[in-house]
This record gives structure tokens, sequence and C-alpha cells, in this order.
């Protein structure tokens, strides 16, 4: 936030303009003209750093546009109206959940160190604390996670699952673990002022713990538990390729997700008009900065490196593989964005592309069935953030972006020893416990309930077709026929 105003006192400047009434009455004339222009510096200070939070919350919320992109050019086209209209209501239902339990879960402080306990319904909001652009920006992350979750169970989840699941992790699942790792109050938080983890806390900026690995293990839970697609593996066992039906909308997507991302890693400072006092570098801008870089940089290297990586795996150049590339590198370079140096990130961006290129392989083998890869990519590569950040955050950016606490463990690599990556080992335990039970359970209850999976026939068909009313294209005399065999009206 920005400084509280300068202070001017009229005796301070009776020295300096004499004795006399007509000094008294200029003194007081300077300091009421010197509080006003303070005052507006200050008023100033303020509206720049909401306007740039309220900025990095739009950009965040379009990725919410780049997913539907993305998720309706990975499935095949007549699922395409059905992946589109659970990304909306991810982003509606979220909204209400969040606002109504979520926001107090994560940062209703003064709370413990596990769960928020004030702000239900945004009661007593704005607080000296936080102002509505905050809620804003923290609701278009809850949502992302959602918007993860819902590319690894597309193409046979019941529609009412994708409404129980997402309300229950925007509002319950997903705030929590912000909570531990971003209010100041959590047990694992960098901002705590006491009882830090193993003396650090844990460094997850903007959230490759915290967000993207939280919607992978939700998404993972879910698809195991629904099983494959039809068709996904033949008898014999062997992988079937089941393509999305549109490169075009793929490629959309990654860039609309990738203009996203300067909102959702640089906006993570919450503002720009903050200077440092260690005078070493600009100030907070400077730093903004950086982590944009960083963040292009990590995803350019991953994109490039697919690129050539699965040209010589599989003899050619596949569109849809760089592009989940790209996004790989951007979702391992979130955690550690901006206490890294520019070549850290290149060398995060390029260990990334081979995470997600094993962690496929892995699936493949394991029969594991996810149409956007989203497991393979938040999952695999948001662990490798978690521990890169571990590995190469520099102390210099950590006492800049987390100041306060002097002698901070920092990168094992750059110096600061083994704490900083044992609480970021923590952390991803913690994560997978914590998402495995609350979403576990509740997959295996919707599935036992028989409201996870749609029916062989509804699949075949396309949810399009069963479950709203008709295809997203091109509408032909087959489509009646269809709808008559399948008894839809």
């Amino acid at each position: 936030m920005a400084s509280s105003p300068l202070s001017c006192s009229a005796s301070d400047l009776y020295p300096l303009l004499g004795d006399g009434a007509n000094a008294t009455a200029a003194a007081e004339f300077i300091c009421g003209r010197f509080e006003a222009i303070s005052n507006k510096f200050v008023d100033t200070g303020y509206a720049v750093d909401n306007t740039y939070l309220l900025f990095s919350a739009y950009l965040v919320f379009a990725m919410q546009l780049g997913f539907a992109m993305l998720c309706a050019g990975s499935v095949r086209a007549k699922n395409t109206m059905n992946i589109m209209l659970t990304n909306v209501l991810d982003a509606a239902a979220g909204g209400l959940f969040y606002y109504t339990f979520g926001f107090a879960l994560a940062f209703g402080s003064p709370s413990n160190g596990f769960i928020g306990q004030h702000f239900f319904g945004l009661s007593k909001f704005p607080s000296p604390s936080f102002d509505y652009g905050y809620f804003l920006y923290q609701w278009a992350f809850a949502i992302a996670v959602a918007g993860i979750t819902s590319g690894s169970i597309a193409e046979r989840t019941q529609f009412v699952a994708y409404l129980v699941y997402s309300s229950f992790l925007t509002g319950l699942v997903y705030p929590i673990v912000s909570h531990w790792f971003w209010s100041a109050d959590g047990w694992a938080s960098p901002a705590r002022a006491d009882n830090l983890l193993f003396g650090s806390g844990v460094i997850d900026f903007a959230g490759s713990g915290v967000v993207h690995l939280v919607g992978a293990i939700a998404g993972l839970w879910g698809s195991l538990i629904e099983g494959p697609r039809i068709g996904r593996f033949d008898h014999a066992g062997r992988a079937v390729a089941l393509r999305g039906h549109s490169g075009t909308l793929v490629v959309l997507g990654t860039f609309l997700l990738w203009f996203g991302w300067y909102g959702f890693n640089p906006g993570s400072f919450i503002n720009i008009m903050k200077s440092y006092e260690s005078g070493s570098y600009y100030g907070q801008w400077s730093a903004i900065g950086r982590t944009a870089v960083t963040t292009t940089l990590a995803g350019c290297t991953a994109a490039l490196t697919t690129l050539f990586g699965k040209r010589l795996l599989v003899g050619h150049w596949n569109v849809t593989d760089v592009c989940n590339g790209l996004l790989g590198g951007f979702a391992a370079i979130t955690g550690g964005c901006s206490v890294v140096d520019p070549w850290a990130a290149v060398l995060c961006g390029f260990v990334s592309a081979w995470v997600l290129i094993g962690c496929n392989k892995l699936a493949e083998k394991l029969h594991y069935d996810d149409p956007l890869e989203a497991t393979q990519l938040h999952g695999g590569c948001g662990a490798w953030g978690i521990i890169f950040t571990a590995l190469f955050a520099k102390e210099a950016y950590v006492n800049e972006v987390y100041p306060g606490q002097p002698g901070r463990p920092y990168g094992l690599f750059m110096g600061g020893g083994a704490r900083l990556l044992a609480a970021h080992i923590v952390q991803i335990l913690a994560i997978v416990a914590w998402v495995s039970v609350s979403m576990g359970t509740l997959f295996f209850i919707l599935h036992k309930l028989k409201l996870l999976r749609i029916s062989a026939e509804e699949e075949m068909a396309g949810m399009d077709l069963t479950s709203h009313g008709g295809l997203a294209y091109v509408y032909t005399d087959h489509e009646d026929e269809l709808k008559k065999q399948l008894g839809v009206v």
C-alpha cells in the first residue's frame, strides 16, 4: 500500500520565518498547503496500486476464456458445447461460493494457521487489510483452479458433477490451501511473523503449488475414479489417440492464457508503488518487470524444447504438444517467478518440458486418461516449479519480496542451504494429502451415487447431443435420427 502522508508543523517553520503575526499566518498557510498536497500524493498512490491490482485481476479472469478455448479445441467436436459451458459455470458457481465461504477461509484474519475465520459473505468488508480489488483478484485465481480440473475429466462427466465439484473446490478445498501458504496467518506462509516452517516458510509466489498442483490433484482423482474414455486404450492395452477437433482453438486458448499470465505472475505483487529498503534495486516496479521476463523466458524455452524433443521422439512437429509445453513452462515458473534470475527461468522451462513429456509417457503406461494433459502439465510441472524455486531462489530477491526476516533461507544451489527445499517438500506432501482426502472422497461419493460418469451410449453419441440439445457446429438430418434413437426430445 502507499505510504502515510508526511507531516508539517507550523511551529517548526517559525524559526525560518521570524516572529510576528504574518510569520505565524504564513507558517500555517504553508503547512496547510503541504498537507493537502501530501494527501493528494497518498491518494494517487492508493489509486495507482488499486488500478494495477484490478487490471491484474482482469488479466487473470481473461484466462478463463483461454481455458475455454483450449478445452474446446482439445476435445472432440461432439463435446464442444459441454466443455465450454463447464468453463462458464466454473466462473459463475465459483464466484458465489468464493464470495460466501472461500475468501473468508483463505484470508479471514486474524485466524489460526489452518483456516480463516472472518469475512464470510464479505461481511465487515473492506477492512484495513483488504479492499474489494483484492477479493476480485483472489476469486480469479480460485476459478482458475476449477478450470484446470475440468480438463482432466472432460468428455465423460455428468453435468451435475461439474457443478458439485467446482463449488466444493472453490468454496472449501482451494481456499484452505491458499490460507496455509499465502495468508499472513498460514502455518507455512513466508509472511508469518513467527514460527516459520524451517525458518523460511514456503515461497510459492503465484501458485505453482497453491493453484496448479491443487487443480491437478483434484483432476487426477476425478479421472482415476471415472476411468478412461471409451476407445482411449484398445483391447491390447495400447494407447489410441483421441485427438481434439480444432488446433486453431488450442492455439487461440494458449495465447490468451499467455496474455493472462502477465496478471497471474507479475500481478501477484498486489501493488506497484513500493521502494525497497536495500536501495540496491529501483523498487517493486523493477521486480515486477523482472517477473514478467522470467515468466516469458520459461514459457518460450519450454515451447522450443517440446518442439524439438517431440520431433526427435515421434518424428513430426505437433502444435498441440508445443502449446502444452509452453503452458507447462508457465506453470513451473509461477512459484519462483519473482525470486529467480532470467537465466534460471530458462533452465526451469527446459526441465519442465521434459517433465511433461515424461509424465505423459507414464500416464500412457498406467492407462491414465486426461484429455488435456492437465494433471501431467499442472501437476508434474507445478511440482517441478516448487522444487526449482527451492534450488534457485536468489538471496537478494528473496529479501526484497519477503522482507523483515533476517537470514531467511534461499535457494540450495545459490548457497542458501536446504531449509527452503525441506519446506517445499512439505508443501507438496501437504497439498497432495489434503486434496486427495477432500476431492478424492467427493469424487468417490459422486461415483457411488452414479452422478459422476455418463452412460456409454451418451459418451459415444457425444454430450452436446445428449445433454445440451444439439451439436455445436453443423446441424444435419443425422442429428434428428440420433435424437430419436437416444430418446432425446
